[in-house]
Parts: structure tokens; C-alpha cells; sequence
């Protein structure tokens, strides 16, 4: 079976010489079957793909042990997993899990390497008769408290 160590060695390389590019996640089966996901600053094109697969497919030897390659780039409505894909979404709605929020639908506004800032609109009760009025929200969420995050398409 493929060390999970080789491949990795071989995927930090790759971005070595293409910062602009990161791992999201790297899966290997018991047969061998590799499956990478990656994301970029500025997105993912099919180059950037086959850049990651030759990277690692021309260092390793099938002859010694067989594999199969698949390199992706993240989905447009994959869970954000990376700080860095936060970052790159700045300005975009998204769905937030926390520990203590069901959901949040918001825009990012502003994300750095501990938090990211929400902000969205919602009607509370006016604080003196009746009806509603429309109030601006923010929120600074810690990374370690949300448990799922997605980017919002909207048509």
C-alpha cells in the first residue's frame, strides 16, 4: 500500500512551486486509489489539476506498486475546510454552523487566521410598540466553532 507520507511529500513539492495552491484533502484506500482535492487563491482550472497529477504520478513507480490517481479541485458547495478558502470567499454569502447557531446566513466580511466576521440583516421586535423593525447584525466567529461552513449560490 502507498505511504500516505510519500504522496503528501509529494503534494507539499507541488505547492511549493505553486503557492497559490493548497490541499484540502488527501484520501488513500486499502487498493490503492488516491484521491486528492485541492483549491487555489484565485480557483482551480483542469491545468492546475493535471499539474497536482503529474507532480505525483511521475514519481512514483507502478511497476513496484500499482495505483489509481484522481485529483480534484473543491466543489462549489464543498464545506470551507482551509482558512485560506475563507479568505478567497470574502464578500460572499455563506451558511454557517457553530457550536451555538444552528445556521447563519451571511456575507463574509472579513476573515484572518483565528476568526471570520459575519454580517447580516433580521427583524426584531422595535424596542418600543408594536411591529418590527430591520436591524444590522455582526458576528466574530473563532474557526474552532463552526462545524460546517458553505459558500451560498444564489441565481
Amino acid at each position: 500500500m502507498l505511504k500516505e507520507s510519500t504522496i503528501r511529500a509529494l503534494i507539499d513539492k507541488a505547492v511549493e512551486e505553486r503557492n497559490d495552491l493548497f490541499l484540502i484533502d488527501l484520501k488513500i484506500s486499502q487498493d490503492n486509489r488516491v484521491q486528492v482535492v485541492i483549491d487555489g487563491d484565485n480557483g482551480v482550472s483542469i491545468d492546475d489539476c493535471i499539474f497536482f497529477s503529474r507532480a505525483i504520478e511521475h514519481n512514483l513507480d507502478r511497476e513496484q506498486e500499482d495505483f489509481s490517481l484522481e485529483v480534484t479541485s473543491a466543489g462549489a458547495t464543498s464545506p470551507l475546510i482551509d482558512k485560506r478558502q475563507y479568505m478567497k470567499h470574502k464578500g460572499r454569502i455563506l451558511k454557517v454552523s457553530t457550536k451555538e447557531v444552528a445556521k447563519i446566513e451571511a456575507t463574509l466580511v472579513d476573515a484572518d487566521d483565528q476568526h471570520i466576521t459575519l454580517e447580516w440583516q433580521a427583524k426584531e421586535p422595535k424596542p418600543v410598540g408594536k411591529g418590527k423593525i430591520t436591524v444590522n447584525k455582526q458576528a466574530k466567529i473563532a474557526y474552532d466553532d463552526i462545524l460546517d461552513a458553505r459558500v451560498t449560490i444564489k441565481f
